[in-house]
């Protein structure tokens, strides 16, 4: 039996609000236990398993502790931590599962039913979850790189005002706007617990995987090792990172063209086969049918790798290093 329109979209939307729900929720909740998980870890074990039961729910715990043992959940875990989104590896899993789950069905009751179309929607729903991460991750990143060069400039004043490094710090995290006064604050908070500067700018790099950063961080250790002047240092650093900076800026302009031009034939086939699928569905399951045999799962694949392979060319060709 067939649904109408009107029934396909009052499901989506439904679908729609309870996952915008237990987004906010999570949310919530997870930036309430992220504070509490390192509270916990100075205080007492009663006290670490009181906020413990306060701040999990018994399924995302499980899953948390399952995921964590291997490699996967310890990609989650630093993937997490570049994009700032306070979440816990469990956490993270479940909601890939619910987004597959959701778009598995909505594609398989938009596709009448289809089994095909329900597995290449659990596909997409899966990977949905990690391609905001990377979105969250570049954005970031980027907007740290734009800000390192005004970072070296506070740090240098400040070394040059008889500040010590740890104080030029403070200094960043208190004046410069985010994500770069909340990284150095994190690097500040764990040198006042004790731990050594070179492991602090060390998770640093490990949470912001930055070549600019690189720089400066190896700067300051061998600076710490050897000796020398360090605001001259960071002030040559400084040139040459906000001279980077520019011409980066003037290449994303230059190639930003070729880029959309890939994304855009990428996605063409795409939205014609689906389009195809919709107004013509007995054409397009002719692919399937078993007449075809092999021949159209075959024409299909080679049609998806020769999709990605121009993707990933044409994005080759458009990432120039500098």
């Amino acid at each position: 039996m067939l649904m109408n329109p009107t029934t396909i979209l009052g499901i989506g939307g439904g679908l729609a609000v309870i996952l915008l729900i237990v987004g906010i929720l999570v949310s919530a909740r997870s930036e309430r236990t992220g504070v509490d998980e390192r509270i916990g870890r100075y205080v007492s074990k009663e006290e670490r398993q009181e906020i413990r039961k306060a701040a999990t729910t018994p399924l995302t715990d499980w899953i948390t502790r399952r995921v964590d043992k291997s490699t996967y959940g310890s990609k989650i875990a630093t993937n997490l931590a570049r994009a700032n989104l306070r979440l816990k590896t469990g956490e993270y899993f479940s909601i890939m599962l619910i987004a597959a789950a959701v778009v598995g069905i909505l594609f398989y009751i938009i596709g009448r039913q289809s089994l095909i179309v329900g597995l290449i929607g659990v596909l997409i729903g899966v990977n949905l979850p990690g391609i905001y991460v990377k979105t969250e991750q570049n954005k970031r990143l980027r907007k740290f790189n734009d800000q390192l060069s005004d970072m070296l400039n506070l740090m240098v004043n400040s070394l040059r005002a008889g500040f010590s490094t740890m104080q030029a710090m403070e200094a960043v995290s208190k004046e410069l706007p985010t994500p770069i006064n909340d990284e150095f604050r994190r690097v500040v908070q764990e040198m006042q617990l004790g731990i050594p500067m070179e492991r602090a700018l060390d998770n640093l790099l490990a949470r912001i995987p930055s070549d600019d950063l690189d720089l400066v961080i190896t700067a300051i250790n061998v600076q710490r090792e050897v000796g020398g002047n360090l605001a001259e240092i960071l002030d040559t650093i400084s040139y040459t990172i906000r001279e980077r900076v520019r011409i980066k800026g003037e290449i994303r302009v230059l190639v930003a063209q070729m880029k959309y031009s890939g994304r855009f034939l990428s996605l063409l086939p795409i939205f014609l086969i689906a389009a195809l699928f919709f107004l013509n569905r007995e054409y397009m399951m002719t692919f399937f049918e078993p007449e075809s045999g092999i021949c159209g799962y075959v024409a299909l694949g080679v049609s998806a790798v020769l999709i990605i392979l121009g993707y990933v060319l044409m994005n080759k060709i458009a990432d120039i290093e500098v």
